[in-house]
């Protein structure tokens, strides 16, 4: 399920993670690339992610749950305390600057760029696989400790670190 090579999402089972989020499972999501506060991922374009037949262009809807899940991806959990790694979004702000072109994969960056005690905020772009131009960007917020049960797949980082 995944393009990565090494690195961190290895120690953090982020496969595992992924597996378990059942919206990003049914738009097949691939981890591309993941280290503690940034992912990419890639999903391939699927005609059952079509929102309008007649052009064949990805729905909006699937843009969000990418972009959210991607967004969610990439919150930082190798230093937190465990009943700190389960996450919510507060707030996810999408631009859409265009449509999605048919039949191209879509890709999403996500980067950390602030983490306090409580929240993670974190922005966001999706483009197509040959072509940088913008579909959308985002910018989200995440509380941290959402649950106190700790999210599949980041249940042992202390040997991570």
């Amino acid at each position: 399920m995944s393009d990565a090579g090494s690195g961190g999402w290895a120690e953090h089972g982020i496969h595992e993670h992924l597996a378990h989020i059942p919206h990003a499972r049914a738009l097949g999501v691939v981890l591309v690339e993941y280290r503690d506060g940034h992912c990419v991922v890639r999903v391939p374009y699927s005609e059952h992610l079509v929102g309008d037949p007649d052009t064949g262009v990805i729905h909006g809807g699937v843009i969000t749950a990418v972009l959210d899940n991607a967004s969610g991806m990439a919150v930082p959990r190798q230093d937190l305390a465990p009943e700190q790694r389960a996450i919510a979004t507060l707030d996810l702000r999408i631009d859409y600057m265009r449509p999605a072109e048919p039949h191209k994969d879509l890709m999403v960056t996500a980067e950390c760029y602030q983490l306090t005690r409580s929240v993670a905020f974190v922005r966001a772009r999706a483009w197509q696989a040959d072509d940088e131009k913008l579909i959308a960007s985002s910018v989200a917020t995440f509380m941290l400790g959402a649950n106190r049960a700790v999210p599949p797949g980041f249940n042992n980082l202390e040997g991570a670190k």
